[in-house]
């Protein structure tokens, strides 16, 4: 027998704005559900269940980052909204879910109890698996990252990068300052605060691991014909303990002794000799520690340094959460 059910456009208008299905997808799910609007509701769940179970081994390797903030400014979160296609992670709907998904996550300390948590009479988890269906593509939420400090501030790049950082007090100007460490994360990519965060561990094999690349390298400069490159000691200032430094600086005194240079003027060369082999020395730090690595807005200062202008404030924590 021909269904009859009469749907009318406003009843169709409602389940497009709670659900953000097309209106095809609505009208059809109103008339298998006999115009009930939450049978509709779960029409649509299904449906997106189906098309999830069929994309399970896609991945969800675009998307779009966002960054929010409590209203104290004492937290945040970052999350990533994963899908399929870049196409879709730019559409102005996928995104503006993405910043509905936030403003739940900011109320959460973990992903699981956000997955949890409810989006508008069903679970975040169970909005997803809607929002497949809707899409048609698979969709995850792949960073979650929240952070809690005296004042939170964020940044985000292009909905790619979201970054958080936590500063140990307010302080005058601190959303630009706060805004530019964010930046500097969201860029240099750094894995930890500082150096004294690293395991012992983990330097001697990034040690070991670095001088193999440089010695397979100069056995084929050498093949060549080219200066080889030097062979580093020390990666981290954890190694450069103060015998290391002392050992330095004496290296460097005989150094000026052997080019003749008065000893009177010595004070005068020294700590630039110093610095570079600091420098020189701490190259793992430079990458990977956010207070070590080159402030983006001026090189000659670390982001260490850069706090330093604002008075007595320090990073205490930051998160970053990226598409891919």
């Amino acid at each position: 027998m021909e269904n009859t059910v009469k749907i009318t456009a406003a009843e169709v208008n409602k389940l497009r704005q709670a659900t953000g299905a097309g209106m095809m997808d609505c009208k059809k799910a109103l008339v298998e559900a006999g115009g009930d609007f939450d049978k509709a509701i779960e029409v649509l769940r299904k449906k997106g269940q189906k098309v999830a179970e069929k994309r399970a081994d896609r991945e969800s390797s675009e998307g779009a980052a966002i960054a929010k903030i409590n209203a104290d400014n004492t937290s945040g979160v970052a999350i990533v909204l994963g899908c399929e296609t870049d196409f879709v992670g730019k559409n102005e709907n996928f995104v503006a879910l993405a910043n509905d998904l936030a403003d739940i996550a900011l109320n959460h300390d973990t992903k699981e109890s956000f997955l949890a948590a409810d989006f508008g009479g069903m679970t975040v988890a169970d909005k997803l698996v809607e929002q497949t269906g809707v899409i048609g593509e698979k969709l995850d939420i792949t960073a979650f990252e929240k952070l809690e400090a005296p004042y939170v501030g964020q940044y985000v790049h292009i909905n790619k990068i979201a970054a958080l950082v936590g500063l140990s007090a307010k302080v005058d100007n601190v959303e630009t300052l706060v805004k530019d460490v964010a930046m500097q994360v969201a860029s240099m990519g750094a894995t930890t605060l500082s150096y004294k965060d690293f395991d012992p561990a983990y330097i001697a094999s990034e040690t070991e691991a670095r001088i193999a690349v440089i010695e397979k390298d100069n056995i084929e400069l050498g093949r060549l014909g080219k200066t080889p490159k030097n062979v580093p000691s020390y990666i981290s200032m954890a190694q450069l303990t103060p015998e290391v430094l002392a050992k330095a600086e004496e290296d460097a005194k005989a150094e000026l002794k052997a080019e003749g240079k008065p000893e009177q003027i010595w004070d005068r060369i020294l700590p630039g000799k110093m610095e570079r082999f600091i420098s020189d020395n701490t190259t793992l730090d430079q990458e990977q520690c956010l207070l070590d690595q080159k402030f983006i807005k001026d090189e000659k200062k670390t982001v260490a340094e850069y706090v330093k202008t604002y008075g007595d404030v320090e990073v205490v924590g930051f998160k970053r959460a990226s598409v891919g």
